[in-house]
């Protein structure tokens, strides 16, 4: 395993984060087989959020069990939009920092993140209460998932001016494919494509972690997805009642399954992507890998300080994954796949 550094927490962490989405089902056995699977691998950091179901309970009964809670860093989401709003508030805060503590069985959180942004809110408040937290200890530091660099940055200016603990890492939807629609629910932040140079040139010059989610674009580098396959199911995927209809199965939300994701295609399957893709596959075959893992190499060769969330389903895609964060690619590659060069 690939051993990076963060210097805010003093810990060496591995370069791959277990995203613990595949924990929305099946029983607590399976959920202890799959978090020993990624301290087989290991993985040292696992990423969960008080609403990914009983991923939380789960993480806290398996630490508790094998008694390992300081061997392992933990990355938790609150202020998640809801029925009554959006959420960012320092009092949803303090509920879902306060719940998750319980769930996780533990007294603190190593990262914790939050969830979303309300953009018609200042940033003050949140940052002075996240300071609240960081000072009681409850938490160890924190920062912004689907939160854009110039909301980051406005934070860590106010922190600064004002002696307060900074946002350390962030963590938007990052992937070599550009979106043609937002795949998720509204207000995540992806900072994939040509529109979001400016965000990743801002990554690339202060380096703060960056915890890449949805690496994968929900399975469009899978290896399931090509022209020919879409092509081919493009009317019954198209017309599916599920699409944005936030009752997506455990594999609709990972991209796996025995048809094409309708929230993949609907983002994704694009002219674009679809270069991109035929040419992962041109390089896949000529070095030995596979779609997945070129897909993968291109953002851990980013110039930023890229770590991928893995919400993988069985050892074979975890090592799929170690390894692929280690494969070397030549800037003349990363632009020849990016579609910035026709020449690599």
């Amino acid at each position: 395993m690939k051993m990076k550094r963060l210097d805010f927490l003093n810990r060496d962490v591995s370069g791959v984060i277990m995203g613990t989405m595949p924990l929305f089902s099946g029983d607590l056995a399976e959920h202890f087989d799959h978090l020993d699977m990624a301290t087989e691998f290991g993985v040292n950091i696992l990423d969960t959020a008080i609403g990914y179901g009983g991923s939380e309970v789960s993480i806290g009964k398996w630490m508790s069990a094998r008694n390992n809670r300081k061997d392992n860093i933990l990355i938790t989401k609150g202020c998640h939009p809801g029925p009554e709003g959006k959420r960012v508030t320092p009092k949803d805060l303090a509920d879902d920092l306060f719940r998750s503590l319980e769930r996780l069985e533990t007294d603190y959180i190593d990262i914790y993140l939050l969830h979303r942004d309300d953009l018609d809110l200042p940033v003050d408040p949140i940052v002075d209460a996240l300071n609240e937290h960081f000072a009681a200890g409850r938490i160890k530091s924190f920062g912004g998932s689907n939160w854009t660099h110039q909301r980051i940055q406005e934070a860590n200016d106010y922190a600064a001016k004002n002696g307060l603990e900074p946002f350390r890492v962030s963590s938007p939807s990052y992937t070599l494919a550009e979106q043609a629609c937002e795949p998720w629910a509204p207000g995540t932040v992806t900072i994939s494509g040509p529109d979001e140079e400016p965000a990743r040139q801002w990554y690339a010059a202060n380096q703060m972690p960056l915890f890449a989610y949805s690496s994968l674009a929900r399975g469009f580098f899978s290896g399931m997805v090509t022209r020919e396959r879409y092509e081919a199911e493009k009317d019954r995927i198209m017309s599916a009642s599920i699409l944005f209809s936030g009752k997506a199965t455990k594999d609709q939300r990972t991209g796996r399954g025995e048809t094409i994701d309708p929230i993949c295609a609907k983002a994704y399957c694009i002219e674009p992507n679809f270069r991109r893709l035929d040419r992962c596959m041109e390089l896949a075959k000529e070095k030995g890998y596979t779609v997945a893992q070129i897909a993968l190499a291109f953002i851990a060769n980013s110039p930023m300080n890229v770590f991928p969330i893995s919400g993988v389903a069985n050892r074979e895609e975890l090592k799929s994954t170690i390894d692929a964060i280690s494969i070397p690619l030549t800037q003349r590659e990363l632009d020849w796949l990016d579609l910035k060069s026709d020449h690599r």
